[in-house]
């Protein structure tokens, strides 16, 4: 299956998105993950349902409160545009954080697991013998759920790959900048004859958020393997 040279665009303007969108999130994911998993606070189940709130949310509506709050006129949008010519919406990386904000909650899903399924005695030993927290977690806790944080990075990337709802609303269809996967296989699927090329597109896009959960599962297989000593 030989792609033309608009659908080797796509595809690589959908995996620019979905790399940066996951790598852009990791921080912010791993950090809620571990403080959902560890700490105790007033609202926690609050924080907890808002960090859930795309995976039941309509996409379209965090495309919308994307594009009210970080669009052009904004609150948030014209102050990183004035202060540091930041602009998110009609450009690929308003796509790339659309696709973070859909994916986070499986990111931090993964990696909040992970973590709860750590040992805290392996922390305690590490911390008797005069180790920092940031050195215990470094050397003790992130070995032990970095299988958890890999596969949560592969499911957001799945996810970002098919992302449709909220980028369509945050950044429009625009070939070249904003036009991932799902948004071609749209746009062929509204004019005459583009059923051929949205097949393979379609197809690309099966290939591709497969894969990667064939590789999730397998991870989440290893690393369930290593925590029973098999």
């Amino acid at each position: 299956m030989l792609l033309s040279p608009a659908e080797l665009e796509v595809l690589g303007l959908s995996l620019k998105v979905a790399f940066t969108g996951v790598i852009a999130s990791l921080p912010v994911a791993l950090a809620l993950a571990y403080l959902l998993a560890r700490a105790q606070f007033p609202g926690k189940i609050l924080l907890d349902g808002i960090v859930h709130l795309p995976l039941v949310l309509p996409p379209v509506v965090i495309g919308y409160l994307l594009l009210v709050a970080l669009g052009r006129n904004g609150p948030l949008g014209a102050w990183l545009a004035q202060h540091f010519g930041i602009v998110f919406a009609f450009r690929w990386t308003g796509a790339a954080l659309a696709a973070s904000v859909m994916g986070l909650p499986l990111a931090v899903r993964a990696m909040r697991q992970a973590i709860e399924a750590v040992d805290r005695r392996l922390e305690a030993a590490a911390s008797t013998l005069g180790a920092p927290p940031l050195a215990v977690f470094a050397s003790v806790t992130l070995p032990l759920i970095l299988p958890g944080v890999l596969n949560g990075m592969l499911l957001s990337f799945a996810r970002s790959l098919g992302e449709f709802g909220a980028t369509i609303t945050f950044v429009s269809n625009i070939p070249g900048e904003t036009q991932t996967l799902p948004l071609a296989i749209y746009s062929l699927t509204q004019v005459p004859g583009g059923d051929a090329q949205a097949m393979r597109l379609c197809l690309l896009s099966i290939v591709l958020s497969l894969s990667a959960l064939v590789v999730s599962e397998i991870m989440l297989r290893r690393a369930r393997r290593r925590a029973h000593g098999a």
